[in-house]
């Protein structure tokens, strides 16, 4: 699956263009897929110094300062486990997670908007129920009309996620780059192959 339908909705930090750390919560899991919780190096080495953090996996990189040298760590662990969040904010972001990054009335990729099913010129609410993403085509032909008067169709009707369902939607959008020491940390739960 193509990940650039989806980069403008995940922005990088420049620090973590270069020796990210996975971050996982103190049950091994990471604390999100989607975005992947990673931290700039600095961040995963100052956590390990202040003894917030154990390290799981390294790079091969090293920094130096006048009297330590220190691997660059690629895994690291909670020592405290982060409660997970249950209320899914309404987000664009989410409501994208949701939807699969994908138009719920044709199934298009790529630029997304949001469409009010029941418009709001209507009555129609702002709400997880009543908002989808759509592409810009299909937004701009339903208009604010009902799917009944365009001849649209939903591809299944909204719905307000779990955080638990949102999670899993994450873990379908990988990221460009996976470093080989964070595999068996991101798909810990997956079928093995016989």
């Amino acid at each position: 699956m193509s990940g650039n339908f989806r980069t403008n909705f995940v922005r990088e930090p420049n620090s973590l263009r270069h020796h990210p750390a996975l971050v996982l919560n103190a049950d091994y899991r990471p604390l999100s897929y989607y975005p992947l919780s990673l931290w700039p190096w600095q961040d995963a080495i100052k956590a390990a110094w202040l003894d917030r953090v154990q390290i799981l996996a390294e790079y091969d990189k090293v920094v130096r300062s006048p009297s330590t040298e220190i691997r660059i760590p690629s895994v690291v662990v909670l020592k405290d486990f982060v409660k997970p969040q249950k209320r899914v904010a309404f987000t664009r972001f989410n409501l994208f997670l949701r939807d699969g990054f994908c138009c719920q009335y044709c199934g298009a990729r790529g630029e997304l908007t949001f469409d009010h099913v029941i418009p709001r010129a209507r009555g129609g609410i702002t709400s997880w129920e009543n908002v989808v993403a759509a592409c810009s085509r299909c937004n701009l032909r339903k208009g604010a009309k009902l799917l009944s008067q365009v001849g649209m169709a939903l591809r299944r009707p909204p719905c307000q996620p779990g955080a638990e369902q949102l999670r899993n939607q994450g873990r379908k959008f990988p990221p460009n780059h996976l470093h080989e020491t964070w595999l068996d940390f991101l798909y810990w739960d997956a079928e093995l192959e016989a």
